[in-house]
């Protein structure tokens, strides 16, 4: 039951940063820095994750500090120095606006074309908060879940929180989701994403998922809800007026025949080290939820195999089934965090080596572009050339899945777009049949029954 005492949320945007008290102990012109680049780059932060998670004695250092508040870094030497002296001679907020405007414009903010291309086409009318790129899984970006509870310095979708409406993709109407999963029924998971969906109040997720129970739904085996709020909000689910009601929904969902998988968000063994972000994981695995954890590696953060090894370990412990290691996302400051994707599988092999099969089941490093998720392998010679041995974990075409190719071996490669064939060939097996799907739409199992085909990317 919800405790008599049941802490509330307080969060910190750009605006508040000197009220922070921890950050009373920061040197000013560190404080001035974070200022500068809040001023482009997203910024939010709770009390919780201050106080229970951050090693202010560590600091800078600090593995949470670093994938919570603005660092120097974060932007390009020159884009920092233009936007610092705005603020030193006391600019307008126009001014320093307009400036934000474009340097985040240099940024990439839909990498992969997430926003345009992804967004499927549905009785001619486009939907704006659904994406269909792979044929049986459907994303769905609420309208009320565009937010979090702290906002990660490295996260791809940066460019929804900036509050520019031509960068943000969501959706407020549920009958447009029911209606198009109820056409589509190759579509077996439904991954409720944001943002995070777990900032909204539960009589809100329940008007979106309930739905989801009725006999014309029956092809939906899977419901996902992707969420950084285990660790960086862990009281959404123990203690929050409505954690019990959240409970109940799950646990009617899971009675109905569905898979509930929770995704989480977890970048550093430190954020499991609390014992209500504990109480929170046996909650949801009380309720039938399984928990698959997912993150990328990132500089400054968790760039350490026996970090990985660890964090693994103890997800294990408690239950948390390790999915993915992701590579930083071609995106926002991704100067900052990005390592060579040598260094990347060598920490990944390094730290899977460390621990048993149980947590074997990490897979990565991973990278979502375009043709759909590719995993490093590994690096090899073959008939004398060195080369990355990949592979497609989940692709456009359902067939390129697991089928190994390879790409010549770079070593200050960072992402899939700076690799180049091997064995001089023009070009990777797959790209004409991409410009075939591009032109058409994901591939699908079955027809559209009446309807235009899904548009993705």
């Amino acid at each position: 039951m919800i405790q008599a005492s049941t802490p509330r949320l307080r969060a910190y945007s750009a605006g508040q940063l000197e009220q922070i008290p921890q950050l009373a102990g920061i040197g000013h012109e560190q404080r001035f820095e974070m200022r500068v680049v809040a001023s482009v780059l997203p910024f939010r932060v709770n009390d919780y994750v201050c106080r229970e998670l951050i090693d202010w004695d560590r600091v800078p250092e600090d593995p949470i500090f670093q994938l919570v508040f603005p660092q120097r870094g974060m932007l390009a030497a020159e884009e920092f120095e233009r936007m610092a002296a705005l603020h030193r001679r006391g600019a307008e907020r126009g001014e320093i606006d307009a400036l934000a405007r474009e340097i985040r414009a240099g940024l990439n903010p839909h990498p992969a074309g997430q926003q345009a291309l992804n967004v499927p086409v549905f009785d001619g009318d486009r939907l704006t908060g659904l994406q269909h790129k792979y044929r049986e899984t459907v994303l769905f970006f609420p309208s009320q879940g565009q937010t979090c509870h702290s906002f990660c310095t490295f996260c791809f979708r940066w460019a929804q929180f900036i509050g520019d409406r031509e960068l943000k993709f969501a959706e407020r109407d549920a009958t447009r989701l029911h209606a198009y999963l109820a056409d589509h029924r190759e579509v077996s998971d439904v991954l409720v994403t944001g943002g995070d969906p777990m900032v909204m109040r539960t009589k809100v997720l329940r008007g979106y998922l309930e739905a989801l129970l009725a006999p014309e739904f029956d092809h939906v085996r899977t419901i996902r809800i992707g969420s950084k709020a285990l660790t960086f909000w862990p009281q959404r689910f123990v203690s929050d007026e409505d954690a019990d009601d959240l409970a109940a929904l799950f646990e009617r969902l899971v009675r109905g025949g569905k898979h509930v998988a929770f995704m989480a968000h977890l970048e550093h063994w430190r954020e499991l080290e609390t014992d209500v972000a504990v109480r929170a994981v046996r909650r949801l695995r009380d309720c039938g939820v399984a928990i698959r954890s997912q993150a990328p590696v990132l500089r400054h953060v968790n760039d350490c195999a026996d970090t990985w090894a660890r964090t693994w370990r103890e997800q294990v412990q408690l239950g948390i089934v390790p999915y993915y290691m992701f590579v930083e996302r071609d995106t926002g400051a991704r100067g900052y965090f990005e390592l060579p994707l040598a260094r990347a599988h060598e920490i990944y092999r390094d730290a899977i080596k460390q621990v048993s099969g149980l947590a074997r089941t990490a897979r990565g490093p991973s990278m979502s572009c375009g043709p759909g998720k590719v995993e490093i392998q590994g690096v090899a010679e073959v008939a004398g050339e060195e080369v990355f041995v990949l592979r497609f974990i989940q692709a456009r075409d359902p067939a390129w899945t697991n089928r190994p190719f390879f790409a010549k071996f770079d070593p200050r490669a960072t992402w899939f777009d700076e690799l180049v064939p091997a064995f001089g060939e023009r070009e990777f097996f797959f790209e004409s049949q991409l410009r075939e799907i591009e032109t058409v739409g994901v591939r699908r199992s079955e027809p559209a029954r009446g309807h235009a085909h899904a548009r993705s990317h």
